[in-house]
């Protein structure tokens, strides 16, 4: 094999393709480090895969002699990063290869490249996203994604299609973001549901930068018989396995209006918010109370530091106090694209059932049960 690139799309080819491979391989799977380097006529295709995520990157090479081979991921990642401004060349010698770069040389050892699995094939394509869109809503919703791998459930993201609407949802119990928008599919009766690694997905969306994101979903009806979901944009492309599960029956916890409601410019909020959880130990709460047209933010008690601080709000309702984990309201908030939050509650005329219930938040907005995003969170219950 020998091929010739240019240094700046074959480090940024490494590089995301790299990010794929196993932090932790076994001993019996060590082939897994390997970053696969296949050159064709076509081009130059660069491939990782830990049995769960497959990543493939395509890109313009000059192929003088098409060949596969297998080197360390990590090892070229670092190597690459460090190369250079001038054009790569990397040829294979026997189980080495050896890549130059302007002065630069180095030889590394390949591995066994016959004993690389198979990577699993694109699934159908389901339909198609403008990226932009695709990023934004996947990090809206990730965002309250789980990060416990002993309930894989509550690791995914919900996909829910439906003819020209797609729906992402997502929840750890505590929060629980969902998001709506429009995409092309390829079958306009299309409708079906997959539950994605948030992870891999979120990874996925920062990643496609070009024009158009192709989703493809198949649900064991691929050549392996595995559930599937794959993403590809700009010669790049990822593939994942579904999680197994039943993801919980979310919309029960999404109403249909918010009777009470308060309005607070974002900006504000959040360095408040920041502020005040300065003075909160790890995991504690910070009050928020509505009275009139001020909201007032408080943190620590007893014999605690504390710390206080008040803004204005736009609020019209009997005395309400409420509290938050700091970093899930900031989480929401800095999801939302809007100048202004929207917090609905549960009840206009009890504040204590609003203080239990979760509340809504959805950027400003004349008819806030149409929201396209909406983020629930649950108050945390604060002893006297």
């Amino acid at each position: 094999m020998k091929f010739r690139v240019e240094r700046d799309e074959f480090t940024d080819a490494v590089a995301w393709t790299a990010r794929t491979l196993p932090t932790r391989p076994t001993s019996q799977l060590q082939v897994l480090t390997g970053l696969l380097l296949d050159a064709t006529e076509d081009g130059l295709t660069l491939a990782a895969f830990d049995y769960e995520v497959a990543a493939k990157s395509s890109l313009t090479a000059v192929v003088t002699e098409p060949g596969r081979t297998l080197v360390s991921g990590r090892l070229l990642a670092e190597i690459t990063r460090a190369l250079p401004a001038a054009p790569v060349e990397l040829a294979t010698e026997g189980s080495r290869v050896v890549l130059t770069c302007g002065s630069a040389r180095f030889t590394l050892p390949t591995l066994p490249v016959e004993d690389y699995p198979a990577l699993p094939p694109l699934p159908p394509v389901t339909g198609h996203l403008e990226s932009a869109a695709f990023a934004a809503a996947v990090s809206q919703v990730a965002i309250a994604s789980g990060r416990d791998d002993m309930l894989p459930v509550l690791t995914g993201v919900r996909v829910e299609i439906d003819g020209e609407r797609v729906t992402l949802a997502a929840t750890d119990r505590y929060r629980l973001a969902v998001r709506e928008l429009r995409w092309r599919p390829t079958d306009p009766e299309v409708t079906g549901t997959a539950l994605i690694p948030a992870r891999t997905l979120a990874d996925t969306a920062k990643a496609l930068a070009s024009a158009g994101v192709e989703v493809a979903v198949s649900l064991g009806t691929g050549a392996s018989g595995e559930s599937l979901a794959g993403f590809s944009g700009g010669g790049r492309q990822t593939t994942t396995r579904l999680v197994e599960g039943q993801f919980p029956p979310y919309r029960k916890l999404l109403p249909d209006s918010s009777p009470l409601a308060a309005e607070v410019e974002i900006g504000p909020l959040a360095e408040a918010v920041k502020r005040v959880a300065l003075v909160a130990a790890r995991m504690a709460p910070v009050q928020l109370s509505f009275s009139g047209d001020l909201l007032t933010l408080d943190a620590g008690t007893g014999g605690e530091a504390q710390a206080s601080e008040s803004l204005p709000v736009s609020y019209d309702g009997p005395e309400l106090s409420v509290a938050f984990n700091p970093q899930y309201l900031l989480d929401g908030i800095g999801a939302l694209e809007s100048d202004t939050v929207r917090i609905g509650f549960f009840s206009a005329t009890d504040p204590a059932e609003s203080a239990r219930k979760p509340a809504e938040l959805t950027g400003k907005s004349s008819d806030e049960s149409r929201a396209d995003y909406r983020y629930m969170l649950m108050p945390v219950r604060v002893s006297g």
